[in-house]
């Protein structure tokens, strides 16, 4: 990180703090903004159980926000930055928004005619550490990311479902690819892809909280991972036309994370028919998977969540 990169970093932090002091006509916009948004498809589904987000524990109060998060982390090594990210979800410092699940919806049709519906909930946006105000979007390597979505109740989408995301968002950003290399790891390319995604936001004036897409890549569950191997799974980041620039990949090992990626948590427990499954369950059963996996049957699912951790792969 150089000294230029900490200075933005500091810049954008005294940038926040100003607009806090906006008054007038820039406060009630924000008013508006912060009100709940009307039902839309994609964008609200109404109460959301509290029972989905119980296992996050509450953020709690003077907890780091983003940009004092992104200054901590400057000069730690990957192994070392991987525990202070975890160490932060576990105390659930994330932003109040991404604990307002978004519906998603999925139908199958089955041998005999019958079909099957399905609501997932998801987080509107990729976890992220800080508050509302003020957070940073956190790639993540597959073990770590696997351990927070356990311990909020939560799990990996799988492509089909990255896709439904897409198609059923409320807003859509365009992708914005940085240059490759080394540094695609680095603290400096997560804070400076975070910071270009909100001002696309802003500038589209998309409300936070909404169900939005098109910014990152998901790490996703796949048939593909085989238990022990060590990969993970990458797909997404579409164009606006639908189409993804990244194809379902597991080239990388399960230790590798860069600037690109994102984590979306869906709960555990799916709408199905009207009554509440277990999202592994249904994974796992041969007639009913289709309805969340293109691929079919995904199984042994918590094996390759619990698989032991490995240090952070280097990019290149």
């Amino acid at each position: 990180m150089t000294g230029r990169e900490r200075c933005v970093i500091k810049r954008d932090t005294r940038f926040e703090m100003f607009r806090m002091r906006i008054k007038g006509p820039a406060l009630l916009l924000l008013l508006v903004f912060a009100l709940p948004p009307l039902p839309v498809f994609g964008a609200d589904g109404g109460d959301v159980p509290a029972t989905l987000i119980r296992n996050i524990p509450l953020r709690p109060w003077g907890a780091m926000n983003g940009s004092e998060f992104a200054q901590s982390i400057l000069r730690m090594d990957g192994t070392q930055r991987e525990q202070a990210i975890l160490n932060q979800f576990l105390i659930g410092n994330i932003p109040d928004f991404l604990r307002r699940l978004k519906p998603v919806f999925l139908s199958q049709r089955l041998e005999d005619g019958k079909s099957l519906t399905a609501t997932l909930f998801a987080m509107p946006d990729y976890l992220a550490i800080g508050s509302d105000r003020d957070f940073l979007r956190i790639p993540m390597s597959l073990y770590p990311a696997a351990e927070i979505a356990m311990r909020y109740g939560f799990f990996l989408p799988t492509r089909k479902i990255v896709d439904a995301l897409f198609s059923q968002s409320a807003f859509r950003l365009t992708p914005e690819p940085m240059p490759p290399g080394p540094r695609m790891s680095s603290t400096a390319y997560y804070w400076e892809h975070n910071q270009r995604i909100r001002k696309q936001r802003l500038s589209l004036g998309f409300p936070l909280g909404a169900l939005i897409s098109g910014h990152k890549k998901d790490v996703v569950m796949t048939k593909r991972l085989v238990p022990g191997k060590g990969k993970i799974a990458i797909y997404g980041w579409h164009r606006p036309s639908g189409i993804p620039l990244q194809p379902l990949s597991t080239v990388h090992g399960a230790s590798y994370a860069d600037y690109s990626h994102g984590i979306r948590l869906i709960s555990n427990q799916v709408l199905l028919n009207e009554e509440l499954r277990p999202y592994d369950e249904i994974l796992e059963d041969p007639a009913r998977a289709e309805l969340l996996s293109d691929e079919g049957v995904i199984r042994q699912i918590w094996s390759l969540l619990t698989a032991r951790h490995r240090p952070p792969e280097k990019s290149g």
